[in-house]
């Protein structure tokens, strides 16, 4: 089969961060990666991983990618997974690897009793969203993303008593 996904390994970090660069070029982002080796290594590799990733070989060739990490729904009561990116290289798409992916990920959840996975997609990438779609995915008409990063994030920490 040309096809296997495997966790990535230590040797795998700048494969990881240069996927990262991939995926940010696509979404017009770019200007936002920050991230060093160091900083997804320690992310991966600590103790207590607070991140996962998942890469995927065509023929033996790094394709794409699906980081994520275990969050919980208290509705549920039970934790799931979230998939912070979901990349696959332009040259191996069209082969079923982001299809492929998600179905790791969500036998991932399903051996483990975990609730859901979720992710987000950017409102202007249709051929994504045309895909989740076609996979059964619920896009969440109502809920609206929120972050707080920056100078923001420290002003916010501030009012903490």
């Amino acid at each position: 089969m040309p096809l296997s996904i495997r966790p990535a390994r230590p040797d795998d970090i700048g494969t990881v961060l240069a996927l990262i660069r991939e995926l940010a070029d696509y979404e017009k982002l770019a200007h936002e990666v920050v991230a060093t080796e160091a900083d997804i290594a320690g992310a991966l590799f600590c103790e207590h991983p607070k991140l996962f990733c998942d890469l995927a070989e065509w023929n033996g060739a790094v394709a794409g990618f699906a980081v994520w990490f275990v969050n919980f729904s208290t509705f549920a009561g039970k934790p799931g997974v979230y998939l912070e990116d979901l990349f696959v290289r332009p040259v191996f798409r069209r082969n079923g690897i982001g299809q492929a992916l998600l179905g790791h990920l969500a036998r991932t959840c399903v051996e483990r009793d975990y609730a859901r996975l979720q992710w987000s997609v950017l409102d202007w990438n249709a051929p994504s969203i045309t895909f989740y779609k076609s996979l059964g995915a619920e896009l969440m008409d109502g809920w609206t993303l929120c972050k707080v990063t920056g100078p923001a994030l420290a002003q916010l920490a501030e009012k903490a008593p």
